[in-house]
């Protein structure tokens, strides 16, 4: 079961500098084992940029990874990584084409983007968080998609 803050108002909440916030990732089994053994490796892009993507809103990640047209992921194969999270300094980013939507590490020292809720920029409309080093991550638990522990 997933906690009631999980989806609570606290996903609304600039995250603040400096804090530690559980938040999750959602990705398939066989890296869920991979990421539990050898931790976290950042993505090389993506809407903002190189890092790890979370999100303290847990509905938004239990849908990954993503059915594509050429796979179809079964719900059995999706996992939910909780995870705890020290965000360092952070740059909230509101809009596409921001002026540091991908520059917020490299050249501005920032250690987590932030994208809140509700500013068009995921399709969910939901909030996304961006950590630029995996050592900011530690996991706490797996489990399914279905809210099954796995840890």
């Amino acid at each position: 079961q997933s906690n009631p803050d999980d989806t609570g108002p606290v996903v609304h909440l600039s995250p603040e500098d400096s804090h530690v916030y559980v938040m999750y990732h959602g990705t398939s089994k066989q890296i869920a084992v991979d990421i539990q053994r050898n931790g976290f490796k950042p993505s090389k892009d993506g809407m903002l940029g190189a890092g790890v993507y979370l999100s303290r809103d847990i509905r938004k990640v239990i849908r990954y990874p993503l059915n594509t047209k050429l796979m179809t992921i079964p719900d059995s194969d999706r996992m939910v990584l909780k995870v705890k999270v020290n965000v360092g300094k952070v740059k909230v980013i509101k809009w596409q084409n921001h002026t540091m939507q991908k520059t917020w590490h490299t050249e501005h020292g920032f250690d987590t983007a932030w994208v809140p809720p509700g500013v068009g920029m995921v399709p969910s409309n939901q909030e996304e968080d961006c950590v630029f080093d995996p050592k900011r991550i530690k996991v706490l638990a797996i489990q399914n998609s279905a809210g099954e522990c796995r840890r």
